[in-house]
């Protein structure tokens, strides 16, 4: 261990002969090789695996107030509330952001991200140029509340974060949509985005 310890750090132990033995301004010594024996190496490295018995699983509601501009066939997201339950959250600045962002992909994918291909089966918006993508003006305020159950199945108690702010916006802002609309009409959509020409659609199959 001193071995070690003074060749990671040879200057901490200057008063050590053996740290003068492995500094460049040591004296010559009765050899040429290193200050440590072949097979040696400065450092402490140690590595552990943990297996969980099962997967954990978080859970959550979403819910938003969506306002529909029948003639522009626009959506606004006026209000979006996330109540989220990852387990203990060990860093709650890093969840807080991992949900945040998570929801506002949800919002590309529901209103904007499509991809368009051409009857060859060429991507037609294969660019930002023409890839339409959120940006801040499109994400409204959001309200996230945590709860904390603790998981039984592992020693932190903690569940999965990764994906909880996106898969329920879709729905969300379809359903949201739908409610908009339902006084026009039974109109019904299957899946996202939406985008104006897909509610101009729905509204003229509705008689509007």
């Amino acid at each position: 261990m001193a071995a070690v310890a003074t060749a990671s750090n040879p200057l901490r132990y200057a008063f050590n002969e053996a740290a003068q033995a492995a500094t460049q301004f040591a004296p010559a010594s009765k050899h040429d090789g290193p200050p440590l024996a072949e097979g040696e190496a400065p450092g402490l490295e140690a590595t552990e695996y943990f297996s969980p018995s099962q997967s954990t699983w978080a859970y959550g509601v979403h819910g938003a107030i969506v306002e529909v501009d029948p003639g522009l066939c626009t959506v606004k997201i006026k209000k979006y509330v996330c109540i989220h339950d990852c387990g203990n959250m060990i860093n709650p600045t890093i969840v807080e952001g991992q949900v945040m962002g998570g929801i506002a992909q949800g919002i590309g994918g529901a209103l904007y991200e499509r991809l368009d291909y051409q009857p060859d089966g060429n991507l037609a918006n294969a660019s930002l140029m023409d890839f339409l993508m959120p940006y801040a003006t499109e994400i409204p305020n959001i309200s996230v509340l945590h709860l904390e159950t603790p998981s039984p199945l592992n020693p932190l108690g903690v569940k999965g974060v990764g994906e909880a702010g996106c898969i329920a916006v879709g729905a969300v802002v379809a359903s949201g949509v739908e409610d908009a609309l339902r006084t026009l009409g039974p109109i019904t959509f299957r899946h996202v985005p939406l985008t104006p020409s897909m509610i101009s659609d729905a509204l003229e199959a509705a008689g509007h």
